[in-house]
């Protein structure tokens, strides 16, 4: 099965209980780096917002509550896409169901693109950066959220094994899919061990680009700028 096959099915599958799981499984810090990861954004007034792998639309509601009034989403999950939309029913905008790397709107569309715990899932994250360039305009800014392994060797060891062994046990038992919780740690050594996500930027063409760690280097947040 290829990346976008699996992605595909296990977001399409678990999408019900998604919400419920993402707020349970990090105790509700997930609210915190999405204000977080939005606030160091600095969005300008007027912004028009594209939210990549959008999932259900939190990342879209906390850019809502930053005064942002236009906003698209797009993502490769169409049972996503309708919660989404559901949940986004006043805000002007569109969702479209694609990938990152080749998304099916005009050169510099937007001032701004989100990304929130997606980048991991893209089949080629340099092809997705070099997207999110073509569709940016002059100025506009991407700001990625994205989990990573923590420096602190014992932070580390309590996240691994939350990770691998409570994450996954208590994933599978409340959304009924065996690889979904499975998938997520992997895909986070995965991406920690092989992914630079400031050199890639760099190399589709971005500049400014800002790095910031939150929570005792759980997550990172990266901005750039076109």
């Amino acid at each position: 099965m290829d990346k976008r096959t699996q992605v595909k099915r296990i977001f399409d599958t678990i999408s019900p209980k998604y919400d419920f799981l993402n707020h349970f499984l990090s105790a509700g810090v997930d609210f915190y780096w999405r204000k977080k990861a939005l606030t160091l954004t600095k969005f300008e007034p007027n912004s028009v917002l594209l939210d990549v792998a959008c999932g259900t639309g939190d990342f879209a509601i906390e850019a809502k509550k930053h005064n942002v009034q236009i906003i698209y989403g797009a993502d490769l999950s169409a049972n996503m896409l309708q919660i989404f939309s559901d949940k986004m029913a006043a805000i002007k905008g569109r969702t479209v169901q694609s990938v990152a790397e080749a998304m099916p709107f005009k050169d510099s569309s937007f001032s701004n693109i989100t990304v929130a715990f997606g980048v991991r899932n893209f089949y080629d994250i340099l092809e997705g950066f070099k997207s999110f360039y073509r569709l940016l305009r002059e100025s506009g800014k991407v700001t990625i959220l994205e989990f990573r392994l923590p420096k602190s060797k014992l932070v580390r060891g309590f996240y691994m094994f939350y990770f691998n062994r409570v994450l996954p046990a208590i994933g599978r038992l409340i959304s009924k899919d065996n690889e979904a919780y499975t998938y997520l740690p992997e895909s986070v050594s995965e991406f920690d061990k092989n992914i630079d996500l400031k050199e890639l930027l760099h190399e589709a063409g971005f500049t400014n680009i800002e790095y910031h760690s939150l929570t005792f280097g759980l997550v990172q947040v990266v901005i750039a700028q076109k």
